[in-house]
């Protein structure tokens, strides 16, 4: 198990069987999570102090993974009100 701050399953934990669903079956979703994994991944390593970022470089990182997040989202919540 991985210690990085948000992981999609820790942001989703109580929709984790839709999330997992969409990933195996969706490949729009599949790119965007694979997205919001290296965009939070290159958060993770410049804050741990593993790779050197600017102050806009790391916001616009955040920003981005914000956006990823918040359309993941979307996308879990409709899929689980019509079952996925």
């Amino acid at each position: 198990m991985s210690h990085k701050a948000h992981e999609l399953a820790a942001e989703f934990p109580n929709d984790l069987e839709v999330l997992y669903h969409l990933k195996a079956t969706r490949g729009h979703f599949a790119a965007l999570a694979d997205r919001y994994d290296e965009v939070n991944g290159a958060i993770y390593r410049v804050e741990a102090g593993l790779e050197v970022a600017s102050d806009a470089r790391l916001e616009d990182l955040k920003k981005e993974r914000l956006c990823l997040l918040d359309q993941l989202g979307r996308m879990i919540r409709d899929a689980g009100a019509v079952g996925a």
